[in-house]
C-alpha cells in the first residue's frame, strides 16, 4: 500500500515539475520576444528567474501576463501569415490567373460555360 502513495506522489510531483518548465520557458520565450524591453532588464528577469524561480515567475506573470498574451497572438498571426504567404507562392496562380485559365479553355471549346462558372466560382472562393 505504501507503494501506491509513493507512486501517486511521484506523478504528482512530477507533473508539478512538468508545468513549472513550461511557464518557465513560456516567460523566457516571452522575454526575448518583448522588443521594449532593454537588454539589462532581461538579464535582471532571468537572474531573478535562476535565484528565486517560483516567486519570479508569479511576479512576471501578474506584472507582464496581459502583454504576453499580446505577444503571443502577434507571434502566431505572423506565424499564419507567413504560412499563407508561402502556401500561395507554391500554389502558383492567383485567383485571377485561374479564371484566365478557366476562360481560354472555355474559348477554346475544351470546356462547358457550366465547367467554366465552376471553375471561376473555385478560384474565387
Amino acid at each position: 500500500m505504501d507503494s501506491f502513495w509513493d507512486f501517486l506522489w511521484l506523478i504528482i510531483v512530477s507533473f508539478a515539475f512538468i508545468a513549472y518548465l513550461m511557464v518557465l520557458f513560456s516567460i523566457i520565450g516571452d522575454l526575448f520576444r518583448d522588443h521594449k524591453t532593454s537588454g539589462w532588464v532581461k538579464a535582471i528577469w532571468v537572474f531573478f528567474l535562476i535565484v528565486a524561480p517560483f516567486l519570479t515567475a508569479l511576479v512576471y506573470l501578474i506584472a507582464k501576463g496581459g502583454d504576453m498574451t499580446k505577444r503571443q497572438v502577434r507571434a502566431v498571426q505572423h506565424a499564419r501569415d507567413e504560412q499563407e504567404q508561402y502556401i500561395k507562392q507554391v500554389a502558383g496562380r492567383t485567383s485571377a490567373e485561374e479564371i484566365a485559365h478557366a476562360k481560354a479553355l472555355l474559348d477554346a471549346g475544351t470546356i462547358t460555360e457550366d465547367e467554366f462558372n465552376q471553375l471561376k466560382s473555385k478560384a474565387l472562393a
